[in-house]
């Protein structure tokens, strides 16, 4: 299988070149992904509909960890996680990232190992630190200063947690505002250029309760680029050459965050994950020598890169309404399925299935049902002008940041996660009812 992550688009590419790498076309306009015909799916779930690629999620997995043979390989979790998903990624090898006790608690009853898992958050609150503890997990990312006193005090006398420092390294890197996290302007971490970041390790150190193994840093999320991440391991392993000659102690652990930018679009650039690994490797065996470092162990975690290729949206047209020169195509799911482009800008490329088009192709923009004039799923896209209500859309690159930031908005319902695998098709998340929203509502 080919993992488009692995190296730039090539010119030319093909429209399916950001599909599921086993989706193949089908008479009359149709589509399979996993051996699963899309509209056979859509007929048997209903609309809206993530379909999840298990052979794609597994063979970016081990794209990965042969790609970092020597390094941890932490999957992030707040890009899509369920049950079978931590399933997958504990039997491809990796490892787990997550921001919550919700995230912690389900990965752990679904069977993954909790010492396998880090725990992220520049908020946590003490449920999670709470749920973090009981549960035993392996890392807890100290975010800020308060978050030092509160876990050892947590902790007690008689235990020990391994904790990192989230570093910002005074790096700007990622495909939009929203999400740089590597400069000193946003919430996330502690700076390297004021000293917080120096301040918080000296602070742990003098806590028998918490033992640092290393230093972890995330620059932003959807970069493309290697010199970045190159940049901020510089900068990291300067700080830890520092942290060696004040206190004598050489740090065992380096995690450089995730972030690596896919394709959403055909022909748009990825992050050359191979390059990458060569170049941190290299960059850090040098820079450890310079400064007389033993070489920390590495540490990445990918999400987007590992879930979001690995799903196709689908949707059902509902409406089609011609407004001057524009055309509106409104389809059965929106916003609450897909926050994305209206918090970030970010482009699709919506296909019509089950059927060829019958007209040339028009620029139309793919709308959402909700109340909002910004429920925009794509826009200026092409589109067969015959595109009628009842036909079905698919948006591939659906796997990351839609489902697990879906909301209730207009009490629509999120919609199911489906699984495709060697020609067969099983419901991983069910759709969300009208009962269910019922059920929350105990007031009168």
């Amino acid at each position: 299988m080919t993992i488009a992550v692995l190296s730039e688009m090539p010119s030319g590419a093909g429209e399916l070149s950001v599909w599921p790498a086993s989706t193949t076309p089908l008479p009359h306009g149709g589509l399979a992904v996993g051996g699963v015909p899309l509209t056979e799916i859509a007929d048997r779930f209903d609309t809206p509909a993530y379909v999840l690629d298990e052979g794609e999620v597994r063979e970016r997995c081990r794209s990965y960890r042969d790609a970092f043979p020597d390094a941890d390989v932490l999957y992030a979790a707040k890009a899509f996680l369920s049950r079978a998903m931590v399933r997958w990624v504990q039997e491809e090898g990796l490892g787990l990232d997550v921001c919550s006790a919700g995230e912690l608690e389900l990965a752990v009853t679904a069977g993954f190992p909790p010492e396998r898992i880090v725990l992220h958050g520049n908020a946590k609150s003490p449920r999670d630190l709470e749920a973090a503890l009981r549960l035993g997990v392996g890392r807890i990312v100290i975010d800020s200063p308060s978050e030092i006193a509160r876990i050892a005090a947590a902790v007690g006398p008689d235990g020990r947690q391994k904790v990192m420092v989230r570093v910002v390294p005074g790096v700007s890197a990622g495909g939009h505002d929203k999400i740089r996290t590597g400069t000193d302007d946003q919430k996330f971490g502690l700076s390297l250029t004021d000293g917080g970041a120096q301040h918080a390790v000296k602070r742990i150190l003098g806590q028998p309760q918490l033992e640092l193994t290393g230093l972890h840093c995330h620059i932003g999320s959807q970069i493309t680029e290697v010199k970045p991440y190159l940049v901020a391991l510089r900068r990291m392993v300067g700080l830890m050459a520092r942290i060696r000659d004040t206190y004598g102690i050489s740090l065992p652990e380096l995690d450089m965050g995730g972030g690596h930018g896919i394709a959403y679009r055909p022909g748009e650039p990825v992050l050359d994950i191979t390059a990458l690994a060569r170049r941190l490797r290299t960059e850090l065996a040098r820079g450890c020598a310079a400064a007389g470092l033993a070489v920390p162990r590495l540490a990445i975690e990918p999400g987007r890169a590992v879930a979001g290729p690995a799903a196709v949206a689908l949707y059902r047209v509902l409406a089609v309404k011609h407004t001057g020169e524009r055309v509106f195509v409104a389809v059965d799911g929106g916003m609450s399925d897909n926050p994305r482009p209206a918090l970030y800008g970010v482009r699709y490329a919506p296909r019509l299935i089950g059927r060829a088009g019958a007209g040339a192709p028009c620029t139309a923009t793919v709308v959402g049902r909700h109340c909002e004039a910004g429920d925009i799923l794509a826009a200026d896209v092409e589109l067969p002008e015959d595109v009628r209500p009842g036909d079905l859309l698919a948006v591939p690159v659906a796997g990351a940041y839609q489902l697990s930031m879906a909301s209730g908005y207009n009490l629509v319902g999120r919609p199911a996660v489906i699984a495709v695998h060697e020609g067969a098709a099983r419901l991983l998340v069910r759709r969300e009812t009208l009962e269910d929203f019922r059920s929350r509502d105990i007031g009168d």
